[in-house]
């Protein structure tokens, strides 16, 4: 095993659900009261109010800072998260590459791919490198467990404009739908998961090898999908999400029955 430090000190405020509270927000440091207030009543604080775990935000002077964000040029793509939104599971996927460095300094790439519709995070892989071959082994497998998407939002990185990748993606029946360059926007699924990723995940912990780097990524990404709190989902988990949907209507083609084509990388 590796031990792995935090970059940030834990705090005390108190006992009872200020207990609780303190516990949560030594856990989640990065976390509103609001995503705190949901996490307690995960807990069993069903009768917590949210204005009690507000107070204790403000006694004790906590806070997430604001962000500054950069004057962003408008894009008029089709293939954006405006025009193309995804109407079910496995209707939209969205990747993209996040990057940072053990310890020691060496590389660490990361793929992360979402269902837009469930915002579950389907697949977190870390790497020192990928190339277009690896990710088309990772969907490979993905696809054998989950089904073949109807569409796949990306950027125009060339891993992901790759020629076996794309032909491979087409002999699928799968769509790709490239975002404009210099838009990342477009992708705001994927934005959105990388900018929480990193305030939530990168930024607290610290990797001595790719080995520590993948066993804490499987860690953080059952935590996402299980445990996590997603607004946009009325404070659902997007696993509880996806378990409800599919309870209630029709899922996306059986997985067993997914035959995937040959590919050729000459």
């Amino acid at each position: 095993s590796h031990r792995l430090r935090r970059r940030h000190a834990s705090r005390s405020i108190g006992s009872g659900a200020g207990q609780r509270g303190s516990t949560a927000f030594s856990q989640f440091p990065r976390y509103g009261y609001r995503m705190i207030w949901s996490k307690l009543k995960q807990l069993g604080w069903q009768n917590l109010n949210v204005k009690r775990v507000y107070r204790i935000w403000r006694q004790e002077g906590l806070k997430v800072p604001k962000k500054k964000h950069k004057k962003r040029r408008l894009g008029d793509s089709s293939n954006s998260i405006q025009r193309r939104k995804a109407e079910g599971i496995n209707d939209v996927w969205s990747w993209d590459f996040i990057f940072d460095r053990t310890t020691f300094g060496r590389p660490l790439k990361w793929l992360g791919i979402i269902d837009e519709f469930t915002r579950e995070n389907l697949c977190l892989e870390v790497e020192h490198n990928m190339t277009s071959e690896d990710i088309i082994n990772l969907l490979a497998k993905l696809f054998k467990t989950r089904g073949v998407p109807n569409h796949i939002r990306s950027d125009n990185g060339p891993e992901f404009i790759a020629k076996a990748l794309k032909g491979w993606l087409g002999k699928l029946g799968i769509e790709t739908l490239y975002i404009e360059p210099g838009s990342p926007w477009e992708n705001g699924f994927s934005e959105s998961f990388n900018s929480r990723f990193r305030d939530e995940f990168l930024a607290l912990e610290e990797f001595e090898n790719l080995e520590a780097a993948k066993a804490l990524t499987l860690i953080h990404r059952t935590n996402y999908n299980e445990e996590r709190p997603h607004s946009s989902l009325d404070y659902m988990t997007p696993a509880d999400f996806a378990r409800q949907f599919s309870a209630s209507s029709a899922c996306a083609p059986e997985a067993e029955n997914c035959r995937l084509p040959a590919v050729s990388f000459n």
